[in-house]
């Protein structure tokens, strides 16, 4: 159980990687007004997406595997929002991808300003999560 449980936090880390720098091109690429920087951008955002979502991917199954293992974390509180937690993220890395998408044809309308604030959730659902599985509190 250690080697998934390790397996997990790699990919963890990983998927987290890349849903906090893939934002963090979005604002750059939102305040850029040159082609040639634009185009670097979108070639960057593209592969970073691949290697995020391989982490995402592995993330899920490794935890998956975890919870198969240890059935009884299912009868937690702190499993549940942990859970509901996560399914947030894949909605917000779901979200990246449509962006990553629309910046792509150069359909963005958003802000770099929005895309700051966008850039801002991960961080507050990774603490959340580290939170509720360290001190599982309920």
């Amino acid at each position: 159980m250690l080697w998934i449980k390790a397996f997990h936090i790699i990919f963890v880390v990983t998927w987290f990687a890349g849903l906090f720098y893939l934002p963090r091109l979005f604002v750059y690429h939102a305040m850029s007004e040159h082609e040639k920087t634009q185009e670097i951008l979108r070639l960057m955002q593209r592969k970073l997406l691949g290697i995020t979502n391989i982490g995402g991917a592995l993330a899920l199954i490794f935890g998956i595997w975890l919870v198969a293992i240890m059935p009884v974390w299912l009868n937690s509180g702190w499993m549940h929002f942990k859970l509901v937690l996560v399914v947030g993220l894949i909605f917000y890395h779901v979200w990246c991808i449509k962006l990553v998408g629309q910046f792509q044809r150069g359909e963005v309308t958003h802000s770099h300003v929005w895309f700051r604030w966008f850039n801002e959730a991960p961080a507050v659902l990774l603490v959340a999560v580290v939170l509720l599985v360290v001190l599982k509190p309920f």
